[in-house]
């Protein structure tokens, strides 16, 4: 592939490949991405690829950056119907217990996620601690991206709710607003560690405005938490796919953020949730996505 040096700065690039940073061609950073995208490991991407490994964590930090960007800028004025708002628990580098609390870079972090309940489309994404302050930047993130009034689920969590919670500091009295809060027990019936807990009840509770109480609901959400720990390995629990620097972590929930949008097919309305939602008149492939100019 054809490199060219710029003269002032001393940068090499290659017309034949969008991403900064990354020397194989289009094709072949392509298929890296579809594997991280399909719950493959950097390790094992290495070997089904023949890549080295640095290389696969090349095409992450230069493609997540990219994915970035690009929801960023086209995700924007959404008119949603429901929006429905989860958090998905991992960690970096370290579980919690094992190291000091509250660390800026190691232990827990939480992937905040907002789903549109008909389209599917995730409308926004942030990867940090789970606290008040980054509930209140979530939300801030989300009013910017929303043009109409729609109606909101979260379940209990206290950095949503009450007055002084991250909702109505965000949006006041312009959209609707409700709570669904689920409680769960063991099993009847068979041991503990192959049956899951069950859910016992579900109290819906309208916080702002007049929320339909039949459309308070988080079940899309959650599923959608099923879905991200199944395409991407970082996710996965009990596996060694976890992430050692919260940086990566934040490229691969990004790619798979625009993987999900823009490229991947839902089985709900047969086409992709930007499609559906009007951002986009047909099917990206991820040739597309990562070519595509922002």
């Amino acid at each position: 592939m054809q490199r060219y040096r710029c003269i002032r700065c001393g940068k090499t690039f290659s017309e034949d490949q969008p991403l900064d940073g990354v020397r194989i061609d289009d094709a072949e950073a392509a298929h890296v991405v579809h594997l991280l995208c399909e719950g493959v490991g950097i390790r094992a991407i290495s070997r089904l690829a023949n890549l080295h490994q640095k290389t696969v964590l090349n095409v992450l930090e230069s493609a997540g950056s990219h994915c970035a960007r690009l929801l960023d800028a086209r995700i924007r004025n959404v008119a949603p119907e429901q929006i429905q708002i989860d958090e998905l628990y991992s960690f970096v580098h370290c579980r919690p217990e094992n190291i000091e609390a509250n660390h800026p870079q190691f232990g827990e972090f939480y992937c905040y996620l907002s789903i549109e309940r008909h389209t599917k489309l995730m409308v926004n994404w942030l990867v940090d601690k789970r606290n008040g302050t980054n509930c209140r930047l979530f939300m801030e993130d989300l009013k910017q991206r929303v043009a109409t009034k729609f109606q909101l689920s979260t379940d209990g969590y206290g950095g949503y709710t009450g007055y002084t919670g991250a909702v109505f500091q965000t949006f006041k009295h312009a959209i609707d607003y409700g709570t669904e809060v689920k409680a769960f027990g063991p099993a009847k019936e068979g041991p503990r560690r192959f049956n899951p807990p069950v859910v016992k009840w579900v109290r819906r509770t309208p916080q702002i405005g007049e929320p339909d109480r039949d459309k308070i609901n988080t079940s899309r959400a959650e599923r959608l938490n099923l879905s991200v720990r199944l395409f991407n390995r970082r996710f996965t629990r009990c596996t060694l796919g976890y992430s050692k620097k919260v940086e990566n972590h934040r490229h691969a929930v990004a790619i798979l953020v625009a993987y999900y949008n823009f490229c991947r097919i839902h089985s709900a309305h047969g086409q992709t949730p930007a499609h559906a939602a009007g951002l986009t008149d047909h099917t990206w492939t991820i040739k597309d996505l990562l070519a595509v100019a922002i």
